[in-house]
């Protein structure tokens, strides 16, 4: 029997922003369906339209299918949805782009509730434009949230740097009274766990930024470092996480001091974001701490270059590169934990399995 093939889901984004361009980008090189089964969900007509506006590529043959059941190994697989009477007007923020970009989320998350789907990887939205009737999130991430089990962590990744985010989407005047003890130990446990299962760090470092400039200056400057984030980091640490901190923000990535670690947690979306995208332009938006996989490549909708040609599809490939990667570390990290006992004993040369052991009887 062949070798099985993960099938990751696309869904197209905004309809007037780079999200097909990257995407045609990606699948023109014909290597992409060696590695995975794509299936993208999105308007043909978006795809024909953003086509012809790209110079120099082959042209993607698609696969047309119901849904990714009926996706073809070796294929470019397309799920039509959102098409209606959709106009594309590149460089505009539309409710019918919206709710086109809506339409292939949720077929997509159809799919992969239904097991039907490995992961998914999704193309750049407008905020604005998607909300409406059946759509009330500030972002995909609170959208997986809402579909799947799990504490969601917006965690942006490279092959350089990896930063996890204590708040995500919102105002930043609401960051401080967001930020407590508990949420950033919860926080320290599951950048840790998604270091060991999705991204085989046998036991991760991790650097915690501090909320004030120049860590509060001993209060001068602000006490959250004092009375909140240090508490945490001892808390954590006691319980096994290796979290050193809380570093000023502008230092620990200006001398380089973040290759030290691992993983570094951030306060606040910016002051995560702005460094990555600085040393990572081409990094990956990963939703972590959920039973799903999903990634996204870590830019915008892009309207200022929408349709001429010049977005970069380096990130969309190294999103997709990043979704094969995780599912296939933490299938493997699920087998490995299931009974450490079990392959302890195998090292031994000798299998056994939970029922071989003789508890105690008070423990039986």
């Amino acid at each position: 029997m062949s070798e099985y093939k993960l099938k990751i889901g696309i869904t197209q984004g905004d309809t007037n922003g780079i999200g097909w361009e990257v995407i045609l980008k990606t699948f023109a090189d014909s290597r992409m369906v060696e590695l995975c089964t794509p299936i993208i969900y999105g308007s043909e007509a978006a795809a024909n339209f953003y086509h012809k506006s790209i110079a120099e590529i082959e042209p993607v043959q698609f696969n047309h299918c119901g849904s990714a059941r009926e996706a073809k190994r070796g294929r470019v697989n397309l799920v039509k949805c959102g098409e209606g009477n959709l106009a594309i007007e590149p460089g505009k923020a539309t409710a019918e782009a919206g709710k086109a970009a809506v339409a292939a989320l949720k077929a997509a998350v159809a799919d992969l509730k239904s097991g039907a789907l490995d992961a998914v990887v999704t193309a750049p939205i407008n905020k604005e434009s998607v909300q409406g009737e059946g759509w009330n999130f500030t972002g995909h991430t609170e959208f997986f949230a809402a579909e799947s089990e799990g504490e969601p962590m917006m965690i942006m990744c490279s092959d350089r740097l990896r930063v996890g985010l204590v708040t995500i989407h919102i105002p930043v005047s609401e960051v401080s009274a967001s930020i407590t003890k508990e949420k950033i130990v919860a926080s320290l446990t599951t950048l840790r766990h998604t270091l060991k299962q999705d991204f085989g760090v046998v036991e991760p470092r991790i650097a915690v930024l501090a909320l004030n400039p120049h860590a509060g200056d001993g209060g001068l400057l602000g006490k959250e470092e004092q009375e909140i984030i240090k508490p945490a980091i001892v808390e954590a640490f006691e319980s096994g996480v290796l979290a050193f901190g809380p570093f000023p923000a502008d230092g620990l990535f200006a001398n380089g001091g973040y290759a030290k670690y691992d993983a570094v947690l951030a306060m606040y979306h910016d002051q995560g974001l702005t460094p990555f995208k600085t040393i990572s332009p081409d990094g990956v938006n990963f939703t972590a701490g959920l039973s799903v996989v999903r990634t996204s490549p870590d830019h915008g909708v892009a309207y200022d270059i929408a349709g001429a040609d010049k977005a970069d599809a380096q990130s969309m490939r190294n999103a997709i590169y990043e979704a094969i990667d995780i599912v296939g570390r933490r299938r493997a990290w699920q087998q490995w934990s299931a009974n450490p006992l079990q392959h302890f004993e195998r090292e031994k040369g000798r299998d056994v399995s939970v029922k071989d052991l003789k508890l105690p009887e008070s423990e039986e």
